[in-house]
């Protein structure tokens, strides 16, 4: 990956990622809502509430995703001093904050027929508020300083920190005794999902992968391309 670490290889490289990455998206949301909302059965307990499965879930899912790979790139930048990781944990943050707040939003609509409340203090729910929070956290503590290196750097490590909450809330339903439902796609012995069910959840989960892909291709071409600009005010300061 060093060789994409150079900000002109990395452009070319986005460059014909993007549209690949923004058509999957149109093609997978369109088929995936197709099948959620029309082909897929309502559930036999649940009724149409279900369906709002196919937009929590997969949001549920980005939010870990999001913040495992702003993680990783806060290790790298920390470490082997990547030009291009600090941007990336960058540009990827407001997507993963708005990844997590439409899991708390549908979590709540959906919990509300299902539960009787659209809020419980369970291990699942305060936990995920606690990583939309994090998201929040960074993006305020990465823009608090007047030096972007000081920032970023301050940013990594509450990242780094912070990330002790993803496996809380991968397993957080099987630690303690919550009003969450347990793992029915990813589980030991295969998911415990019908078919009809699963594969629409699948493909949207595709189709919010390639979203973040997108626009975080988007993000992180603009994030240089600022970058650039302020390099060139400081040099044109300094002469």
């Amino acid at each position: 990956m060093h060789r994409f670490a150079n900000p002109a290889r990395f452009l070319r490289f986005s460059a014909v990622l993007l549209p690949w990455a923004a058509g999957a998206t149109v093609i997978l949301t369109i088929v995936g809502l197709y099948l959620a909302l029309f082909a897929s059965p309502a559930d036999y307990q649940q009724g149409e509430t279900v369906r709002i499965m196919y937009i929590h879930v997969p949001a549920a899912w980005m939010a870990l995703f999001v913040y495992t790979n702003m993680a990783l790139a806060a290790a790298v930048g920390l470490v082997w001093k990547h030009p291009l990781a600090d941007l990336f944990t960058k540009a990827a943050a407001p997507i993963g904050a708005g990844f997590t707040a439409v899991c708390l939003i549908t979590g709540s609509l959906w919990g509300e027929p299902m539960w009787g409340t659209w809020w419980v203090w369970d291990a699942r729910l305060t936990s995920v508020l606690i990583l939309f929070f994090l998201y929040l956290g960074y993006m305020a503590l990465v823009n608090a300083f007047d030096d972007p290196t000081r920032g970023s750097k301050a940013g990594a490590i509450l990242v780094l920190v912070g990330v002790v909450n993803v496996p809380i809330i991968k397993f957080s339903v099987d630690w303690w005794n919550t009003l969450h439902q347990p793992a029915s796609v990813v589980k030991m012995g295969g998911p415990s999902i019908d078919p009809s069910m699963l594969w629409p959840l699948l493909i949207m989960g595709l189709a919010f992968t390639c979203y973040f892909i997108t626009v975080v291709l988007v993000r992180l071409r603009a994030e240089i391309a600022a970058r650039k600009v302020q390099m060139l005010r400081l040099t044109m300061a300094q002469g």
